[in-house]
């Protein structure tokens, strides 16, 4: 296994503003916008009112526009 075959577990993850906390292990997290798998050395991009992961700014920033539209 290696960071481009994140394979394993799905970490449960609690985020806050700068950092977040691993609360069960795992190797990657899920983009909430595209389902994709982050590895949690990768992960970079969160919110920490909704409580989920980005893969990018890309993704991020269109989790925030679909919000915006409610």
């Amino acid at each position: 296994m290696n960071k481009y075959d994140p394979g394993g577990p799905e970490a449960d993850v609690e985020y806050s503003d700068n950092e977040f906390t691993i609360l069960r292990q795992g190797n990657f997290v899920r983009c909430a916008v595209s389902g994709e798998r982050i590895p949690l050395d990768e992960l970079r991009y969160w919110s920490v009112d909704l409580q989920e992961a980005y893969r990018g700014p890309a993704e991020a920033l269109q989790r925030q526009k679909d919000i915006v539209q409610k």
